[in-house]
């Protein structure tokens, strides 16, 4: 029963065996408990028996969004816009998800009057670090429960046996089925899976553990070939060339991106990556949508992007991945970020043609009304630059040039050095002069 004396809560629910016994938990700390369900696309999640399990558990009641469409929309594709990935491999299928069901949980916390929020996430990763600063950045005044890091709770609960006795004792159905060697997180952009087995860093995994991709050797035996149409680095328009299906919707076009990927063994990654927290992890992620799109984005700023903008914004994509992993969405150098990759994408419009095969995407051909690309000024085949542009390729001599006087500058500096005695040379066993240090030495005829 509520209690206008009892202090309010909004948890982040899952409906797992964790967030069911922290639910409890809190109810019998004297909170009311308003249990959150966030909709992102979680393969075949029941959400009618999530909210039925949170009301049985002592929830005063339990709010399911349905969040996909804005997931897409103002998470993905913003991630999309800038090729943000995370240390060169992992496209942010978690960490984007995060500030999108922070943002709705603090929604609903205003809405209900809560001065709380609470989390299931762990003391030693990320999500801990992405609620909290997500939630403070959007509002500053909600306190945050975080029974991973509470000494009492922690005391309570040692391990799973603990967990499902409390759920015994208080009568929350769990589930009977045996618990994964991993932890799974699902939604529409990624499935990934760590612990468990995959601590170790060494050891490999079973087939039968994916979800949303298929091995690229059982993919099948013929291509698929797309195209994907960009609106302002947005794509908006997938056309299957294959089969004739045609997808304009955000949501049904990332499905289906989903789809023909994962049949086609397409975004597989297994990484150790870096924690904010400090602390190496092992993922095996799959993100086949995501790593469709992003490639066709790629592609298609090849032809429209000009070469420095690109140069900064790959900067920026780096930035942005960064930021994002470590939860700084809300921060003012995202927006920062985000305002400049928007204006970088002006002319990001065109279509991209793809062919999908076995694990594989090949760039099958691009075109854009905002080409920098011209033909007539690459070509080998004409001298000048055709009839719109004034390229004299004599003009290059100049331009090398120019651009080797800081090279013969330090040539002759090491040259001198060497002269004065204060770089001695070693001859290594293939030959090549080096330095005390290893460095090779190289002295140009200047």
């Amino acid at each position: 029963m509520s209690s206008e004396s009892n202090p309010k809560v909004v948890l982040a629910y899952s409906g797992g065996l964790d967030t069911s016994v922290i639910l409890k938990w809190l109810c019998e700390k004297g909170f009311d408990v308003v249990a959150f369900c966030a909709d992102v696309g979680q393969h075949h999640e029941d959400f009618e028996a999530v909210k039925a399990k949170a009301l049985n558990a002592g929830a005063l009641k339990c709010v399911v969004t349905d969040l996909r469409k804005e997931f897409v929309t103002d998470y993905i594709f913003e991630a999309l816009k800038c090729n943000a990935i995370y240390e060169g491999k992992y496209l942010l299928g978690t960490s984007v998800a995060r500030p999108c069901i922070a943002k709705e949980m603090v929604r609903i916390a205003a809405e209900e009057g809560a001065g709380f929020i609470a989390h299931g996430a762990t003391g030693k990763g990320n999500d801990q670090v992405r609620f909290e600063m997500c939630a403070q950045a959007l509002d500053a005044k909600l306190q945050c429960i975080a029974p991973w890091r509470d000494a009492e709770f922690i005391e309570s609960f040692k391990g799973r046996s603990d967990l499902l006795a409390y759920c015994t004792k208080h009568g929350i159905p769990v589930d009977a089925k045996p618990k994964s060697n991993y932890s799974i997180d699902e939604n529409l952009f990624h499935t990934s899976y760590e612990s468990g087995v995959l601590e170790d860093a060494n050891e490999t995994y079973e087939e039968s553990m994916f979800k949303m991709t298929v091995s690229p050797q059982a993919a099948p035996e013929t291509s698929t070939t797309i195209d994907l149409e960009f609106v302002k680095g947005v794509p908006v328009k997938l056309t299957n060339k294959t089969d004739g299906t045609v997808k304009t919707d955000p949501l049904e076009l990332f499905m289906y991106a989903n789809e023909i990927a994962g049949a086609n063994g397409i975004g597989r990654i297994d990484i150790v990556e870096n924690r904010f927290v400090g602390i190496k992890s092992r993922g095996v992620y799959e993100t086949p949508g995501g790593t469709l799109l992003r490639d066709a984005h790629m592609d298609l700023e090849g032809i429209c992007m000009d070469r420095e903008v690109k140069r900064i914004t790959e900067g920026m994509g780096i930035e942005f991945a960064r930021l994002c992993y470590n939860g700084f969405w809300f921060a003012p150098e995202m927006d920062l970020i985000r305002y400049s990759v928007d204006y970088s994408q002006r002319d990001v419009t065109g279509t991209v043609t793809l062919e999908l095969y076995k694990g594989n995407i090949i760039a099958r051909g691009r075109t854009s009304p905002y080409a920098l690309y011209n033909p007539d000024l690459a070509s080998m085949d004409i001298e000048g630059g055709g009839d719109n542009f004034d390229y004299n390729p004599s003009d290059a001599a100049g331009f090398i040039r120019i651009n080797a006087v800081r090279l013969k500058t330090y040539a002759a500096l090491r040259a001198k050095t060497q002269e004065l005695g204060g770089e001695k040379h070693n001859i290594r066993e293939d030959g090549e002069s080096v330095n005390d240090d290893g460095f090779p030495i190289r002295v140009m005829d200047i």
